[in-house]
């Protein structure tokens, strides 16, 4: 039997139409020697600091930097997920080969890896790497799947992502609220957040400060067409009349 596990559902009843697994089971679909199921982006996660040690349960400066000696991962604390990975766990038991049908991308290889670790999957895996879900394209991919070894260094940058973000958003958040949040506050600090925040402080701080000015433009009335000088704005009457004037000369 051979196990495909997809991102989500509706790109498992894509897959499972074209293998022809058309019997819907609790959590997958069957048949044709093929069984298709399915995470919801992420089943696990790496493990909170607390998992790790009681030291790091309770929020304190003298804790940190918190570095685990070995990262490790545990299921999402949700019964859903927990249940549709028992599912994927039951499945890969009893598979003769697992293909990865994730998202053809960092995070999709990433999200396949971690549920294979979780469920200590010992089957040999192959890769579907497509970037659309046509029939075509689906049927070309089960045509030429590859090792999952091809794709070891992109897991392995996905994996060394999320331990980079584990690392500064534990870290800072609880440095930054210890040092400076007030009535307990939680100032929240991560890799992609936290600059995406300055943009936007930056821009509003722009907009708050912007104080008016005059500018002229240069146009001219061609056959019912306006058309703009490519100089653009010029800060003075004087100066847009001096270009004017060099153009009636030429």
């Amino acid at each position: 039997m051979k196990v495909c596990v997809t991102e989500k559902p509706s790109v498992a009843r894509d897959i499972a139409a074209i293998v022809g697994a058309t019997t819907r089971r609790e959590g997958y679909f069957e048949g044709t020697g093929y069984q298709v199921t399915w995470t919801f982006g992420h089943l696990c996660t790496l493990k909170e600091p607390g998992d790790y040690t009681e030291l790091w349960r309770r929020w304190s400066l003298s804790a940190l930097p918190m570095i685990p000696a070995r990262f490790g991962i545990k299921l999402i604390d949700d019964e859903g997920y927990k249940k549709q990975f028992h599912v994927i766990e039951t499945l890969i038991a009893g598979a003769d080969e697992v293909i990865n049908c994730g998202d053809a991308g960092q995070e999709g290889e990433l999200i396949q890896r971690w549920v294979y670790q979780k469920a200590r999957c010992g089957k040999p895996v192959k890769r579907l790497w497509i970037s659309s879900l046509t029939d075509e394209s689906i049927r070309e991919g089960f045509e030429h799947l590859r090792p999952a070894a091809d794709f070891d260094n992109l897991y392995f940058a996905g994996l060394s992502r999320a331990i980079g973000d584990w690392l500064l958003g534990m870290n800072a958040t609880r440095l930054y609220s210890q040092k400076y949040g007030q009535s307990r506050n939680v100032l929240s600090i991560g890799r992609v957040q936290t600059p995406t925040l300055a943009l936007i402080v930056n821009r509003q701080r722009e907009i708050e400060n912007f104080v008016p000015e005059d500018y002229w433009e240069i146009k001219t009335l061609y056959k019912g067409a306006t058309f703009n000088s490519v100089k653009g704005r010029y800060k003075s009457e004087e100066e847009a009349g001096t270009v004017i004037a060099r153009i009636k000369e030429s």
